[in-house]
């Protein structure tokens, strides 16, 4: 809704105020006749004359037409004019306190809707908009007075005695909150929160014999629900009565033995009377009864342990427990999670543990934790053929993790079945979105890269590289790979030293980086510069590289340096295992030859 003009429009501000002061004075009339209540009262309206009625109808239903045609400001002067003609029309003042909300004017705003109110007694929407402003403006005794005057027009509005029983628990008058409860209780009849509430309230009073009072009826209109009697005997095991307590436990449960309820109330109760023995013996029972939600299970299970640690650490008794539930059919896994956990915790072997991981992905195949666990445990002991095993139903149980794809390709690459690796670690990119690890699928597709180079495929090899630098333009080995492999060609020299270069900037003491980009260099005829970096490279190659060493020879016989090529020459003749048919020839002529001259 847009603003109304605030400045004198037809002398409406004047006329306003003139009737403000007129309305006014008239309700105080009306006022000083009958004393003020606590509740919005009604006001004597005088009849209008038939003309004015019909006049008012008129110009009240033109401007609820304009305000719907979005025409504003002429709709607050046509209701600024029905008030002229009626000053106690309550539909007239509701429609202004919106206009005068939207101005700011909030203390016109109010007067608008008490008068609407007052006009209106018995209108629930005036009432209720009101005792809203009330609340929001932090009245908060007179939207108590407002709301129940709502909930005596409309006895059967729990929603409206439900505010009031907020409004009365801020003012903390627990008298109230108690009485309000009980009309909300004869409208709904008696339930648990209500009793649990009345409780709640009689214990603040310090009324402990109604608090109980209170549960004692509830246990009483539902003799078949257990819950309740357990409930009073919680109650009497809090308050110091724990004989009387430890008597309705015992009364349920030789009505239901398996009444889970009392049973975990009743190893409260041993613990409060630090009876560890029986303590220990109702937690076990607990833990192995079918009947322990798992959630129960896992809780004692915490409070057990818990226990233990405080007690100096020994693990024997928790272990010998976890071994009896686990021995038993497990519906889900929490069990064993909580296992494994623990004896992490405590450091246990690593072969233990994964007895338990073991056991967890028994229970639930598709368990991605217990699975992955066990895959980095077999990957760390280089069993890929347990890798293979683990991470093949890890994809089938869970599609969409890409780690099982990585685990499953990389133990493919180890066992040198490429075409299982490559097949792998596409369908392992068709899961990336953007939630994946960005380094993990950048590294499938600088794989997918190699493979596809060693294939001789270079256009997609290059694509799948292009395609890795997009996930991680920072990936090493693919820059590494991708800049070489382009060198090797003769192809994108240029684009192939700013990789490369960015590898060197990266790890300065890399040999392989070394040595790519004083490859990359020669292959542009920069003898010299090329010469400081395989420099670098043969400095830093501990392993004594064959390539390395030859591309040093090559680099110098460019150089100008034949001596010293040589020597490069025949050491990396030397170092290679496998026969060199090029390299001997450049032995035999003393001169570089390109790799295409063995052709």
């Amino acid at each position: 809704m847009s603003k109304p003009n605030k400045t004198c429009r037809n002398g409406w501000t004047l006329r306003l105020m003139l009737l403000l002061l007129a309305v006014s004075a008239t309700l105080f009339v009306a006022a000083k006749k009958k004393p003020r209540a606590k509740t919005v009262q009604p006001v004597v309206i005088s009849a209008l004359s038939e003309n004015d009625a019909k006049r008012f109808k008129y110009f009240y239903l033109e401007a609820v037409r304009q305000q719907q045609a979005g025409h504003f400001a002429a709709a607050y002067d046509l209701f600024l004019h029905c008030l002229e003609i009626n000053p106690f029309a309550p539909e007239a003042y509701f429609a202004l306190s919106s206009y005068y909300s939207e101005m700011k004017d909030d203390s016109t705003m109010l007067v608008c809707m008490e008068k609407a109110a007052r006009l209106s007694p018995d209108n629930f929407t005036y009432l209720e908009r009101l005792g809203q402003v009330y609340i929001k403006t932090h009245e908060f005794n007179k939207a108590t007075e407002v709301y129940e005057q709502l909930a005596s027009n409309s006895p059967g509005r729990t929603d409206v005695l439900g505010i009031l029983l907020q409004l009365y628990q801020h003012a903390d008058n627990y008298d109230k909150v108690i009485a309000t409860l009980d009309r909300i209780e004869t409208l709904e009849g008696s339930s648990e929160d209500l009793t649990l509430s009345k409780m709640q309230v009689y214990s603040i009073k310090g009324d402990k014999k109604k608090e109980i009072k209170e549960l004692r009826n509830l246990a009483r209109q539902h003799p078949n629900d257990y819950k309740y009697r357990v409930m009073i005997g919680n109650w009497l095991l809090q308050n110091g009565k724990e004989k009387e307590a430890l008597s309705e436990y015992n009364s349920v449960l030789k009505k239901e033995p398996d009444n889970i309820m009392a049973q975990m109330s009743l190893l409260d109760y041993y613990k409060a009377q630090n009876q560890d023995s029986l303590a220990r013996a109702q937690t076990e029972r607990l833990l192995l009864s079918p009947n322990t939600e798992i959630e129960s299970k896992i809780l004692l299970l915490r409070q057990l342990i818990s226990d233990s640690e405080q007690n100096g650490g020994d693990s024997t008794e928790v272990l010998d427990i976890f071994g009896k539930i686990l021995a038993q059919p497990q519906e889900n896994a929490g069990m064993a999670e909580l296992c494994a956990a623990y004896m992490s915790l405590k450091k246990m072997p690593e072969d233990t543990v994964n007895t338990v991981y073991e056991r967890i992905i028994d229970i639930e195949p598709d368990n991605a934790g217990a699975r992955l666990q066990l895959l980095q445990s077999a990957w760390k002991k280089k069993d890929f053929n347990k890798v293979i095993a683990l991470a093949k139903p890890g994809v089938e149980y869970n599609p969409s993790n890409i780690w099982f794809y990585y685990f499953l390709g990389l133990a493919y690459a180890q066992n040198d079945e490429s075409e299982l690796e490559l097949n792998t670690l596409r369908k392992g990119v068709e899961q990336a979105d953007e939630e994946s690890n960005k380094d993990i699928v950048s590294d499938f597709y600088a794989m997918i890269g190699d493979l596809l180079h060693e294939q001789g495929k270079n256009e997609e090899a290059y694509a799948a590289y292009d395609s890795c630098l997009q996930w991680k333009p920072d990936n090493i080995g693919c820059l590494n790979n991708y800049a070489y492999f382009l060198s090797e060609e003769g192809r994108e020299l240029p684009k192939a030293e700013q990789m490369s270069y960015r590898t060197v900037k990266a790890e300065p003491g890399n040999s392989t980086f070394l040595d790519t980009y004083a490859w990359i260099l020669f292959k542009q005829q920069r003898f010299e510069e090329a010469r400081i970096y395989i420099d670098q490279a043969v400095a830093a190659d501990s392993a004594q590289s064959a390539v390395i060493v030859e591309h040093a020879g090559d680099i110098y016989m460019m150089a100008g340096d034949s001596a010293k090529a040589l020597e490069y020459w025949q050491k990396a003749l030397e170092l290679d295992e496998e026969e060199n048919a090029l390299l001997q020839r450049k032995i035999k002529l003393k001169k570089y030859i390109e790799e295409d001259a063995k052709k």
